[in-house]
């Protein structure tokens, strides 16, 4: 079964987040997880036909992320987003497990309206959203869903390190056990799609 995760990343914070849900999720036996970063997408065309795009119409699940900025999605997740109009319009999307993550600097930083939008957007898209689902161990770096997200999953990175050291350990395995959930949630649920 396909799952796609669809992400953009800045400064490749959110692109490690991207892998560990790509591993979590690929560690499930009958998932065929694969990344798309929103920089690699044609914006026109026949969106079901080029590469990414083609992706995510044979998958049963899409998990969108990008970095919290100012709020909200960035401007290329937001281009993306945009993009999907046709797709909308046929409703291509419908019934397909939805799921988002986000990252930012700080330890808020608005991340829920941005998951909030991934939501809508899934929702927009008649698709099923499958929230975090990781129960809360602590808040330090090491513990699995420190932020305590329950809508889609957060991770915060420290604008002064590089994606080498953050987002933190405990992010990390959050993101690895989300990838997991979502996967057998499409399992479980998919293909139901029509």
């Amino acid at each position: 079964m396909k799952l796609a995760i669809v992400y953009h990343s800045k400064d490749g914070h959110t692109k490690i987040i991207a892998e560990c849900i790509r591993d979590g999720a690929a560690g499930v036996q009958g998932i065929d997880a694969v990344l798309i970063p929103t920089t690699d997408l044609p914006s026109h065309g026949d969106h079901e036909k080029d590469g990414g795009w083609k992706h995510m119409h044979d998958a049963t699940t899409i998990i969108f992320g990008c970095p919290t900025f100012m709020g909200t999605v960035t401007a290329e997740f937001k281009q993306f987003m945009d993009h999907t109009g046709g797709i909308w319009h046929r409703q291509g999307w419908r019934d397909k497990l939805a799921a988002g993550f986000t990252n930012g600097a700080a330890l808020s930083g608005d991340k829920l309206h941005c998951l909030d939008a991934f939501m809508t957007f899934a929702c927009q898209h008649s698709m099923v959203w499958v929230s975090q689902g990781v129960f809360p161990s602590g808040t330090g770096d090491t513990r699995t869903n420190r932020l305590g997200a329950w809508t889609g999953m957060m991770a915060q990175s420290d604008g002064d390190k590089g994606p080498d050291v953050a987002p933190p350990a405990g992010d990390r395995e959050t993101a690895r056990l989300f990838g997991a959930r979502v996967a057998k949630a499409a399992l479980r649920w998919g293909p139901c799609h029509t």
